[in-house]
């Protein structure tokens, strides 16, 4: 694993890998977070079109801000590694959540997908055609938060490489018809793949299914998408109609943007569509194209209404304008409903406790959004979008950012002892590391410098993390053979070995004339502890040089 990456991002843990790319989290050194960081394999940096489809990645996501989109921090490239910084999503991906869950209950599917629709509405807007979009490309988080990643990857060309890949084989179940017959991707080849996505979160599972990605393609060209309301009979034909008319294999049929798929989305279980018929649709012989039936269509395959219907139409019909007109006359009688409402101040609740006074105001939460904070207790509210004091209308729906926590900041540890440290932070996540480092200036057992987590560094209370202190030790040596040295070199030499050295002249008192003429002065005679033995540098060891002086 890489350790820091451009001076900045220290990789934590691999993430995942992928056909293109290695994915790591990571903590931004300079800003104190978490982030992802997706670095493109080393043996495709070569490659102009990996190169190019990792770049069109960064370019693409990094145009478009949503709450709903991953956001991209930061773009690029140190010794040939090319990556990208991304906000980092603690969760699973929608297809795992389908996987392990099964079919989701009806409002939870509409609440995913109008966080989706959303997002690639902004992305259209921007004209930006995700082209490859399918649950795996979708994170969600503990809180239900969606967020769609992987932003402009494949091309059309590449979507409709029918080859055995995997990567391939999981985007061809949501693959638009006219992208299988060759044409280019647009916003409504998007809109048939998030018409394929609902109808997987309602049923649990694609409505194609083959042993080869032609197959399926074939499939998405030729035949019906298959009724949900057939998977399950308590569905509305209202929500079975969004999947008809976002799957219709004609363009011409299909929702023209994702703004008219969100208003369908949001109205779908408003009573007076609870009992819409379903929209029936055939082909239209002269030019190929397919035709929706008259609005009052009965259920696939049943037989058309009779005139009779057509001539209650026209009577709601005039009944209605015969209201309208009598309502505009007599507009004066009647005082406006006042809609507006003002967003309350419930920064430090709980969620339920919001969720009643939002309530109360007919406001409604869409999304719950956690972070972690430098002093908001977890639980509690931290701002609500939009902000408080903002005046909206009834019926409209906020979002809530919430406390996950309060960050650890990691501490200054340099010179303290390494077991009061280890005591303080028994309760922490951090595992520590300790390495040993001979120090005479330190007292054995002080830290002398910390390594992975600088101090000042945020983290999230949760996760584990890796810490390395370099503590101080006792200086062990094997005192060398240094007899018959120059009694100050001697010194010098085991004092830069880090040893405490005491000189002590040895007494000539007692030698006879001979003794003393073959003494040799100033330089070492005895060494204490004896030459060759271990010596250890405690507090108030030292090593004792005897020597012969000319002086007294």
């Amino acid at each position: 694993m890489i350790g820091l990456l451009s001076n900045r991002y220290m990789m934590v843990q691999p993430l995942g890998e992928g056909g293109m790319a290695d994915v790591f989290l990571a903590v931004d050194t300079l800003l104190n977070r978490e982030v992802a960081v997706k670095i493109l394999r080393g043996d495709l940096s070569g490659d102009p079109v990996a190169l190019l489809r990792f770049q069109r990645e960064a370019n693409a996501a990094s145009a478009l801000s949503h709450p709903n989109i991953v956001e991209i921090y930061d773009v690029g490239e140190e010794n040939g590694k090319h990556y990208i910084v991304m906000e980092y999503v603690r969760g699973r991906t929608l297809k795992q959540l389908v996987q392990q869950r099964g079919a989701m209950d009806k409002y939870e599917a509409l609440s995913v997908m109008e966080q989706l629709v959303s997002a690639v509405s902004v992305a259209h807007k921007n004209n930006i055609i995700h082209r490859d979009i399918k649950p795996q490309n979708v994170l969600v988080k503990d809180d239900g938060t969606t967020k769609i990643t992987d932003f402009g990857i494949a091309t059309a060309q590449d979507a409709v490489q029918l080859t055995q890949t995997d990567t391939v084989m999981g985007s061809v179940h949501y693959l638009a018809p006219e992208l299988a017959r060759g044409e280019a991707a647009s916003v409504q080849s998007d809109i048939y793949s998030l018409g394929i996505v609902f109808y997987e979160l309602l049923t649990g599972n694609v409505p194609h299914t083959g042993d080869a990605a032609v197959q399926i393609a074939i499939k998405h060209m030729r035949e019906d998408i298959p009724s949900v309301c057939d998977f399950n009979a308590t569905l509305p034909h209202s929500i079975d109609n969004i999947v008809i008319k976002a799957t219709v294999k004609s363009k011409a049929n299909r929702y023209k943007n994702c703004e008219e798929l969100m208003e369908d989305l949001k109205h779908c279980l408003d009573d007076k569509h609870l009992n819409d018929p379903v929209l029936v649709f055939s082909e239209n012989k002269d030019n190929g194209d397919t035709i929706m039936l008259p609005e009052m269509s009965e259920v696939r395959g049943r037989k058309r209404p009779s005139i009779a219907y057509a001539i209650i139409g026209v009577g709601f019909t005039v009944l209605a304008g015969i209201i309208i007109a009598m309502v505009m006359t007599l507009g004066g009688i009647f005082q406006p409903v006042n809609r507006i409402v003002t967003v309350p101040n419930i920064n430090g609740k709980v969620l339920e406790d919001a969720k009643t006074e939002l309530n109360a105001l007919m406001l409604s939460v869409s999304a719950v959004r956690y972070q972690l904070t430098d002093n908001v207790p977890e639980g509690q509210i931290i701002s609500v979008s939009p902000a408080s004091g903002s005046q909206i209308e009834k019926g409209a729906t906020v979002i809530l950012t919430i406390s996950e926590g309060i960050y650890f900041v990691v501490g200054d540890y340099a010179n303290k002892n390494i077991d009061d440290v280890r005591a303080s932070l028994v309760n922490s996540k951090l595992t520590i590391r300790v390495e040993n480092e001979q120090n005479t200036k330190l007292k054995p057992g002080t830290i002398i410098r910390q390594e992975l987590l600088q101090p000042g560094l945020k983290l999230d209370p949760q996760r584990q993390y890796e810490i390395k202190f370099i503590v101080s030790t006792e200086l062990e040596l094997t005192i060398p053979n240094i007899l018959n040295m120059q009694i100050d070199a001697a010194k010098v030499s085991l004092e830069t070995l880090g040893a405490k050295v005491t000189l002590t002249k040895k007494s000539t008192d007692g030698l006879t004339a001979e003794q003393y003429a073959l003494l040799k002065f100033n330089t070492v005679i005895e060494v204490n502890p004896n030459v060759g033995s271990l010596y250890i540098q405690g507090e108030n060891n030292t090593i004792i040089l005897l020597y012969y002086s000319t002086t007294p």
